[in-house]
């Protein structure tokens, strides 16, 4: 990318660049509500958009709205429509907990919250109690209780064009949070450059998965990891489709339906997918690419995926920090007739084209081929910081080197392998998961003494949440009963697969849970893909 440090980008210019010379053809497909957009279309619904946070709610540069929306309807406020405006929205898990939400309402202090019509109930109170503007979708909204319908008054809106210029550098144009906030949220900030990563970034690669005919069904959250498959369909004149649940005969049936011809996926669901098409297969002639991130192929799975799909899989590994293609394993690659097809299919890939990384040990030096060291990664879609923390921001992104906490290893050939994480995060189904945070629900319950959560290897996961806990002497646990609980109070995802009850945890001299002996105790016993 050509230096931007001071360029200023013409947002009118550049969405007419997209939206004009493509019309008629599809840009956006609600498969759930039944809502189809053409470009031209998508371009005036987001002008009336943008002047209803202008105009209508009053946001201004310096403002916030939160955006708590499953995908058909986050997409009417994605790229399109939020660069025409001068506000900065913020995305967080449309899955994340009712509390959860409320956090991130009193760290980023939006003047305006937008949620689903289903949710009024159990938000509204709680959002005008916090003075905070709440828009609901799919529904008229009510005046005498400072609920604002979004279609009447996006409807009554002027679709004139608005004009603004953002800096390339330097100027939040979007916001979200990275997955399982604890403690202090980190709420990662974007720049255009980062933004604009994403799709030049994919169109450096030698063979670019986007094209005009590109058709992309969303079923993961369009606030996060599917985010990097929506922006490039956009930019290149495709069509993005979206779909809410992650109902996976649904989906199935929407890549017939609308003959899509991509999608972005974690291996657990290709999994599923695959099973499902052997049993009752569906018409999938259209697909041409199925992008994967959040874990490595499992190469036992393989000549299931290919005799399901075709050899069209191809692997990313992005980061909420770091947006856009870092490394990739192309569909060439994804083969296991040797033992090193299989090691290679078990990497993260090769680096991306303008993408810088080291391996770093803990004394601060590159490490050699083969030896493990942290990735630390550069490129155009590294963020600067975190919103309003600047001790995280200083300790992980140093020079524009984000530093990822993976460990990793590099062989001969240039691909890279993840061995094992600093922090403490489990990535389970393409979520990330703090142990301590469900620790911490573990430990509300009143017969749980002491608790230590650990991601353990899982063919179908990626890593499946495991759970070790201390029971009050004299006590009787309810497994079923205590997951229900820990899953009602943090949410499904982030509730543990197993459990067990022990008489006693290590710890370190100073009294803290030593997870990485809870680990080691699993790991010594299992190989990557056993359950």
């Amino acid at each position: 990318m050509s230096e931007l440090s001071d360029a200023q980008i013409d947002v009118a210019a550049l969405m007419a660049g997209v939206f004009e010379p493509r019309g008629d053809a599809d840009a956006l497909i609600h498969s759930e509500r039944d809502r189809r957009y053409s470009f031209a279309e998508l371009d005036l619904l987001s002008n009336r958009i943008a002047n209803f946070l202008d105009q209508r709610l009053g946001l201004g540069r310096d403002d916030r709205y939160l955006l708590i929306l499953d995908n058909d309807n986050l997409s009417l406020m994605h790229v399109w429509t939020f660069l025409k405006a001068a506000s900065t929205p913020v995305f967080c898990n449309f899955r994340d907990t009712p509390d959860e939400h409320l956090r991130i309402v009193d760290y980023v202090a939006p003047r305006a919250v937008f949620i689903e019509a289903a949710m009024l109930p159990r938000y509204s109170d709680a959002l005008r109690a916090r003075d905070v503007a709440v828009i609901v979708f799919d529904h008229p909204g009510d005046a005498a209780n400072g609920v604002i319908g979004f279609w009447p008054e996006v409807q009554a809106m002027p679709a004139t064009p608005t004009r603004r210029t953002i800096a390339a550098r330097g100027e939040a144009v979007f916001c979200r949070f990275t997955g399982g906030t604890t403690g202090v949220p980190k709420c990662a900030m974007y720049d255009w450059a980062n933004l604009a990563f994403t799709w030049e970034g994919m169109a450096a690669l030698s063979s670019p998965p986007f094209d005009s005919a590109t058709r992309a069904i969303h079923v993961t959250p369009l606030s996060h990891g599917t985010m990097m498959v929506l922006l490039p369909t956009f930019m290149a004149g495709g069509c993005n489709i979206t779909q809410n649940s992650a109902d996976l005969t649904l989906w199935l049936a929407n890549v017939e339906k609308y003959r899509a011809t991509l999608s972005f996926l974690v291996p657990t669901l290709l999994y599923r997918l695959a099973e499902m098409q052997a049993a009752h297969p569906r018409d999938l002639g259209s697909l041409r690419t199925l992008i994967y991130g959040a874990a490595p192929m499992a190469a036992a799975k393989l000549a299931d995926l290919h005799r399901a799909f075709g050899q069209i899989l191809v692997q990313f590994y992005a980061a909420t920090e770091a947006i856009g293609p870092g490394l990739w394993l192309p569909r060439e690659w994804h083969r296991a007739d040797t033992e090193r097809d299989c090691e290679r299919l078990s990497s993260a890939g090769l680096v991306c084209p303008g993408v810088e990384i080291r391996l770093v040990s803990d004394d601060g030096r590159d490490v050699a081929t083969g030896e493990v060291g942290e990735l630390w990664i550069r490129h155009p879609g590294v963020i600067a910081g975190y919103y309003a923390n600047p001790d995280a921001s200083a300790a992980e992104i140093i020079d524009g080197w984000w530093k990822s906490g993976d460990l990793c290893r590099m062989d001969h050939e240039g691909f890279v392998y993840l061995v094992d994480r600093k922090k403490d995060m489990i990535i389970t189904g393409g979520f990330n998961v703090y142990a301590v945070e469900v620790e911490a629900a573990l430990l509300k319950q009143a017969d749980v003494v002491m608790a230590a959560v650990v991601g353990l290897p899982d063919a179908e996961w990626g890593e499946a949440i495991h759970a070790e806990i201390v029971a009050r002497p004299g006590s009787t646990i309810d497994h079923a009963a205590l997951l229900r609980a820990v899953s009602n109070d943090i949410g499904p995802y982030k509730a543990p697969k197993s459990l067990k009850i022990v008489d006693q945890l290590p710890l370190s001299p100073v009294g803290k849970v030593l997870r990485r002996e809870v680990r080691a105790r699993y790991r010594s016993e299992m190989t990557p893909g056993s359950n």
